[in-house]
C-alpha cells in the first residue's frame, strides 16, 4: 500500500474536520458544495437517499483518527434522519443508503444500542417495499409501483446485515429474491446493466426498460455499473453463492473496459464524445467494489484497476483547498441535468473515495457488512 494514501487519508480529515461547524452550524446533512459552502439535498428535505453518506464519512474518519469530533457529527445527523421515520411518506427503498451508514455504523463501533433499533426500523421499512411478485419496489407514486433500479442492490446489504442481527432469515430470503431478480432484467449479456426496469406489480413480469440517469435508453449510465458491480460483490460477500460472484466479474470486466486513459469515469459509458460529461462519483464506487472483489476472487487485475480508478481521481480531481468545503471534484448525478448536480462536488463521492483510500490503507471498518 502505497503511503501516498496515508497522507491522503489525514489530509482530507484535516479537511472534513474543518467542514464540521458550518455544517453543523447550519443545521444541514450536506449533499455538495459551492462557493465554500454546504449546501443541503436538491428534493424531499432530509429524506432525500444521500442522507447517510456524510454521517457514514464521519465514521470513516473516526475509525481512522479517533477523534471524537467525527462521532459528535454523526451523530447530530442521526437525530435528524430519525425524524424522518416519522415523514415516512418522503422515504424509499433507499433506506439502505441513509441508514446503515449513519445508525448501522455508530451501532457497528460504538454498540449504541438505540442506533441498532433504528437501523433495524430502517431494515423493517425496506423489508415492506417488497412485492410478492418477485422484487423491491424503488419509488414511491402511483405510477411507479413497478419500477425496480440497479442502486437497490447496494441497498440489499441493510437485508442481509438484519439477518445477522437478528438470526431471521426472512430479510436475507427477500434480498436473495431481488438480487436474482436483478442478475436476470438488468445484467446484459456484455455485461452492462440498465438503471431502471418497469415490472408488472402483479406478476412481476418485466415491462419496459426507461433511460433513467444515463445518457439514453439502452446505453450505459457508469454509476449504474458501479452500483451493481460493488452491490453483487456485496451479495457474494453476505451469502457465497457463485451466480453473484460471477455476475459481479461481468460487470467488473465491463467497467474495466471502459475507464478513461486518465482514470476517470465517463457519466455514461455511451454517451457522444461531445459534451464531455464526467462522472467521478462512478469511479470511486467501482473502485471500493473492485477492492473486495479482488480480495474474494485473488485476481490482480481488479485491484490495479482500483489503483487506476483513486489514482487518477486523486491526479486530477481532488480539491484539498478551502475553496469548497468538500473534496472529490466532477461529480454529476445525471447525465441530463435534473438538478442535483454536474461535474461539481457532490458529497458520496467524497464518502466512496475516503472509504476506498481507507480499505487500501487497512483501515476501512466495513460499513456495508
Amino acid at each position: 500500500m502505497p503511503d501516498r494514501y496515508e497522507t491522503v487519508l489525514r489530509q482530507a480529515a484535516e479537511k472534513f474536520k474543518r467542514g464540521i461547524g458550518p455544517a453543523a452550524q447550519a443545521g444541514i446533512i450536506p449533499y455538495k458544495s459551492e462557493n465554500g459552502a454546504w449546501i443541503t439535498s436538491p428534493y424531499d428535505g432530509n429524506s432525500w437517499w444521500t442522507g447517510g453518506f456524510w454521517p457514514g464519512l464521519m465514521w470513516q474518519l473516526h475509525a481512522l483518527t479517533g477523534d471524537d469530533a467525527f462521532l459528535t457529527e454523526a451523530r447530530r445527523v442521526e437525530v435528524l434522519l430519525c425524524d424522518e421515520f416519522r415523514r415516512f411518506e418522503y422515504l424509499n427503498h433507499d433506506v439502505g443508503f441513509m441508514y446503515l451508514l449513519s445508525c448501522g455504523a455508530d451501532y457497528k463501533l460504538t454498540g449504541n444500542e438505540q442506533a441498532r433499533q433504528d437501523t433495524l426500523h430502517a431494515a423493517s421499512l425496506l423489508m415492506g417495499r417488497f412485492n410478492l411478485a418477485g422484487f423491491i419496489r424503488a419509488w414511491n407514486g402511483p405510477d411507479r409501483s413497478g419500477y425496480a433500479i440497479i442502486d437497490c442492490m447496494m441497498n440489499l446489504s441493510l437485508l442481509f446485515w438484519a439477518s445477522r442481527e437478528t438470526e431471521d432469515p426472512r430479510f436475507v430470503n427477500t434480498a436473495k429474491v431481488h438480487a436474482d431478480m436483478t442478475m436476470r432484467e438488468f445484467v446484459r449479456p456484455d455485461g452492462s446493466v440498465s438503471h431502471i426496469i418497469e415490472l408488472d406489480p402483479k406478476t412481476g413480469a418485466r415491462v419496459a426498460e426507461h433511460p433513467g440517469q444515463g445518457y439514453a435508453l439502452g446505453s450505459s449510465w457508469s454509476r449504474g455499473q458501479a452500483w451493481g458491480l460493488y452491490g453483487f460483490t456485496l451479495a457474494y460477500m453476505n451469502t457465497e453463492d457463485p451466480a453473484y460472484l460471477n455476475t459481479a466479474k461481468r460487470i467488473a470486466d465491463y467497467f474495466i473496459a471502459n475507464i478513461r486513459p486518465d482514470g476517470l469515469t465517463n457519466s455514461d459509458f455511451r454517451q457522444p464524445e461531445t459534451p464531455e460529461r464526467i462522472d467521478n462519483m462512478a469511479g470511486a464506487i467501482a473502485a471500493c467494489g473492485l477492492i473486495e472483489l479482488a480480495r474474494q476472487t485473488g485476481t490482480s487485475a481488479y485491484e490495479q484497476a482500483a489503483y487506476r480508478l483513486v489514482d487518477g481521481l486523486l491526479a486530477h480531481c481532488c480539491d484539498f483547498t478551502d475553496r469548497f468545503c468538500g473534496l472529490l471534484t466532477k461529480c454529476t448525478a445525471s447525465y441530463h441535468e435534473d438538478g442535483a448536480g454536474q461535474e461539481t462536488n457532490i458529497l458520496y463521492g467524497d464518502y466512496f473515495l475516503i472509504e476506498a483510500l481507507s480499505k487500501l490503507n487497512g483501515t476501512d471498518p466495513m460499513l456495508w457488512m
